[in-house]
């Protein structure tokens, strides 16, 4: 009998897609991998000496179905560090298994990445925000009510990760000075997961709030999740894209969120740029 994520050579997903990816990049020996949210993927231009690795290469990749995701990987550098930007996450409400969106997070760490920078598209919770804020993510609540490590255990990941400091604490320190040095407001606050792919209801918003969150999204708690499970240190980042419902009487559209990441993509490169020249 195959077991979960095996194939009938024996080798799991992540293995046979790690080595497409060795595959294509050689001896390419990243330290940082950069998961790009909804609209951000502009984030992937600012890598110098980029090589591409469309998805299509990499068995058990699925071609992203939402507008904003590309489908490749990116290799090069940025601030000198030797990174993987993920063009194009895999979403839950598109009918993929928390393992599935957190499969490019078991191939970077066996490539030899051990920091984790996950950025995404949020509503905002806190009447302080408006469309464009960046939130530093200090904390998750994961709503999804699924977890990419449920079944047996993968090679390398704990049964019981401690999650007590999933956002690295040191990360999030040198995120703060970034922004002060770059002169980019930062706020700090908890983010929320929500399997999606409906907007939520205000009565829904209003339960968040008093859960404590800060913003609301539809992605991040598998990747970050997966990531712990395998001890690596994790950053993240919200764009915030627009307040949440019952908060503004504008609605609320996919498009908006597409045009608000190209308008603060910048300030987030500025941010994780800043964080990587310091590593």
């Amino acid at each position: 009998m195959i077991g979960k994520g095996e194939t009938g050579s024996g080798k799991g997903a992540a293995d046979l897609a790690t080595e497409a990816v060795r595959r294509e990049l050689g001896d390419f020996a990243p330290r940082v991998a950069v998961v790009l949210g909804s609209g951000l993927g502009a984030l992937a231009e600012t890598v110098r000496e980029a090589r591409r690795v469309p998805y299509a290469r990499i068995p058990g990749f699925p071609e992203p179905g939402v507008a904003g995701h590309t489908g490749q990987l990116v290799a090069g550098t940025l601030a000198g560090v030797p990174v993987l930007v993920q063009q194009g996450r895999f979403h839950l409400y598109e009918g993929h298994s928390a393992a599935t969106a957190a499969l490019p997070v078991r191939v970077f760490h066996r490539l030899g990445v051990t920091t984790l920078v996950v950025t995404n598209a949020a509503g905002g919770l806190r009447p302080t925000f408006e469309a464009g804020s960046l939130m530093l993510i200090a904390d998750h609540i994961n709503l999804m009510w699924r977890n990419p490590l449920f079944g047996p255990v993968e090679p390398g990941e704990g049964r019981f990760p401690d999650m007590s400091d999933p956002y690295d604490a040191d990360l999030r320190a040198l995120a703060r000075d970034a922004a002060r040095e770059a002169k980019v407001p930062l706020e700090e606050g908890v983010y929320a997961g929500l399997l999606g792919p409906s907007y939520e209801t205000p009565a829904e918003i209003r339960m968040l709030q008093r859960l404590g969150a800060d913003a609301v999204g539809m992605s991040t708690v598998p990747e970050v999740i997966a990531a712990r499970a395998r001890a690596m240190r994790v950053l993240g980042f919200s764009m915030i894209t627009n307040l949440a419902a019952g908060l503004s009487a504008e609605k609320i559209s996919h498009e908006d969120v597409l045009a608000m990441g190209k308008r603060v993509a910048g300030d987030l490169a500025k941010l994780i740029q800043g964080v990587l020249v310091k590593l």
